[in-house]
């Protein structure tokens, strides 16, 4: 999942958060597509960012997938004699991988 500025937002994408408005209520739920028309009504709202599914959106500055990946094998690899810290590295890869699109390994 990517937070992304509402103006960045196209139609098609999915949120995979609920947007709520200063009082708690739920404008959209999460794994709603967009469409024109509803981001128009989420800038009526000032509405400013949203968390789309995947990854759509190259930020400048953002690191890849395959970037992020590397620096968690270079954190991890003085301590690869220590299983729970392995495991450890296993579960933050896998979480990273699947927050994001399978798409950003191609990079």
């Amino acid at each position: 999942m990517q937070r992304i500025m509402l103006a960045q937002a196209g139609p098609g994408m999915i949120l995979a958060k609920e947007i709520l408005n200063p009082e708690g209520m739920v404008l959209c739920g999460a794994g709603t597509s967009l469409t024109p028309g509803l981001i128009e009504r989420l800038a009526g709202f000032e509405i400013f960012d949203v968390t789309v599914e995947g990854h759509p959106v190259n930020i400048e500055g953002e690191k890849t997938l395959r970037e992020e990946l590397q620096e968690i094998d270079l954190r991890f690899q003085r301590v690869e004699d220590i299983a729970p810290l392995m495991y450890l590295k296993k579960r933050i890869q896998a979480r990273l991988v699947a927050s994001r699109s399978l798409e950003a390994v191609t990079k």
